[in-house]
């Protein structure tokens, strides 16, 4: 695995099972009248860590994929490839006091918000609002004046019907020329199936459409 691909899995651990995300942060723990320290060496750093995991295999050297949080700011710090477990705890370290003093979240949208609107196919309204689960932040260096561009990207138009929480695509967000940021996005109500009308404008409009796009392709 890549180590954005380790950031990937610890954030979907953190957001989808808080209920269980304490148990990382727990300093030991006995089994079987074993007595069990956490390797984690951040825990005791005083940097507001509370996951994740250490490793070693020999092809890589010493990793860990960390995380901490600072002021409602969550971090989530990968290192691999270090000689040693000190080596290995103070660079991971570096990289966390480094996140939290130079970048900031920026709001994008708050939580429950519409953000976007994808066309239906013969539904009783023509567009279904789309929501995130929660707020949508990025992160930003701080001071920075960076050109954001988020779009909402989806397979349409959307056949119905769409019941409410449905995924339905993802919004993309750039940070300059590079995406920093993914969020799923799911249907923010229901959309039912519309009059025999709508349904035949809608087919109609999909096939002229289609045609249209074909004649593109041919020159």
């Amino acid at each position: 695995m890549t180590v954005r691909e380790l950031a990937k899995l610890a954030r979907h651990i953190i957001t989808t099972y808080p209920q269980f995300y304490g148990l990382y942060g727990e300093r030991e723990y006995t089994f079987n009248k074993i007595r069990q320290q956490n390797r984690n060496p951040l825990l005791t750093m005083n940097i507001g860590a509370d996951g994740l995991k250490t490793g070693y295999i020999k092809e890589s050297g010493y990793g860990l994929v960390g995380s901490a949080s600072q002021n409602g700011l969550r971090l989530v710090v990968v290192v691999t490839g270090l000689k040693s477990e000190k080596e290995r705890a103070d660079e991971a370290k570096k990289l966390i006091e480094w996140g939290f003093n130079n970048f900031q979240a920026s709001l994008l949208f708050e939580g429950g918000a519409v953000i976007a609107y994808a066309k239906t196919y013969g539904g009783d309204q023509r567009y279904v609002p789309l929501m995130a689960q929660g707020a949508v932040k990025l992160m930003v260096p701080r001071g920075a004046r960076e050109r954001i561009l988020a779009r909402a990207v989806y397979s349409g138009p959307v056949h119905v019907p769409v019941q409410k929480g449905q995924a339905i695509g993802n919004l993309k967000v750039w940070r300059g020329d590079i995406v920093a940021l993914e969020v799923p996005l799911q249907a923010a109500e229901d959309v039912g199936t519309g009059a025999l009308h709508r349904r035949a404008w809608d087919a109609m409009t999909e096939l002229f459409i289609g045609l249209f796009r074909a004649g593109i392709q041919r020159l």
